[in-house]
């Protein structure tokens, strides 16, 4: 219990920075949008690069885990979206909506509390979850949002269209550049790690602080929000996000893939996470509704730290 609330300290701190400085005003009205710039043009592409640029094929290919982890987010990542388009919502933002049910915050609480509550066993698992949200997850809701901003609706000029966006898109061109060099064996020159990893460690603290900026500055935007529907909808994201994923994850482990044990936790931990930022940078960064997606990441970041312990009380820590 004390590892999960120990682990999502850091993450509310972030945010009530971020909350501060504008509400003491050190930061202007337009500070939430323009850091959330640098981190979707700057450090969120150079994470991805570095990651897919070092990581060891060999080491990650474990089917059974990509199995687990990956049909659990892909299922509530598509009934999100589902769900969200029956009820009336733009095709741009029920993509977002799907990251909202189906992306962890894998690298600031998932990677750290893997570490602590399962062990370096479970590293590997906790590296491959991490890609599959930030690469596979990520890049399919982009193709999302791409499609659902496009006016075009043939066919052939839709598909050149939503191409040459995605490929003009930072957090798809960078992750694809670094698997291509990884493929290729290049060495990545000292300097150049020094620079791609300064770089990426910025990503989620930035996002987190441009996170409590928009908190405090909407107030308006949460008046002129109806409410009763906002709730409901957030409701549903959270249960989503920290009941039916792990959940599912957990019944995948348990009947169809045979993971040993340790895995089989991780891939649990890994899928009962709390909603990350990149949902709430994408909204951001394509002018989408972000205000319903900054109450899912702080409510389901604060819920996670109660159904996680109790997880790990239940698989016997």
């Amino acid at each position: 219990m004390l590892s999960a609330f120990g682990a999502v300290i850091p993450i509310f701190a972030l945010i009530v920075a971020g909350v501060a400085i504008r509400r003491w005003e050190i930061l202007g009205p337009g500070a939430s949008r323009e850091l959330n710039r640098f981190v979707v043009f700057l450090a969120l592409p150079a994470l991805l690069f570095d990651i897919m640029a070092h990581a060891s094929w060999s080491s990650i290919w474990q089917p059974g885990f990509i199995g687990a982890f990956g049909l659990s987010s892909a299922i509530v990542f598509a009934l999100a979206v589902a769900v969200r388009l029956a009820a009336g919502r733009p095709l741009a933002d029920a993509g977002v909506d799907g990251l909202n049910a189906a992306y962890g915050n894998t690298g600031y609480i998932g990677i750290p509390l893997c570490l602590v509550a399962l062990g370096p066993a479970s590293q590997t698992g906790a590296v491959i979850a991490t890609i599959f949200t930030a690469c596979v997850l990520f890049g399919g809701a982009i193709v999302l949002i791409e499609i659902g901003l496009q006016a075009e609706k043939r066919i052939a000029p839709l598909i050149f269209k939503v191409a040459k966006s995605l490929l003009r898109n930072p957090l798809v061109a960078a992750p694809a550049a670094g698997a291509l060099i990884n493929a290729l064996g290049f060495k990545i020159p000292d300097q150049a790690e020094v620079f791609f990893k300064l770089l990426g460690s910025a990503a989620s603290p930035c996002a987190l602080v441009a996170l409590g900026l928009f908190f405090a500055g909407g107030r308006d935007r949460a008046e002129e929000a109806a409410p009763k529907r906002e709730a409901a909808a957030a409701a549903f994201l959270i249960g989503l996000k920290l009941i039916a994923q792990p959940l599912i994850a957990f019944l995948l482990v348990e009947k169809i893939f045979a993971l040993e044990p340790v895995a089989a936790k991780t891939a649990v931990v890994m899928a009962a996470l709390p909603t990350g930022t990149g949902s709430f940078m994408l909204a951001e960064y394509y002018r989408l509704d972000a205000g319903l997606t900054s109450k899912v990441i702080l409510i389901s970041t604060a819920l996670s730290a109660v159904t996680i312990a109790a997880y790990l009380g239940f698989a016997g820590r």
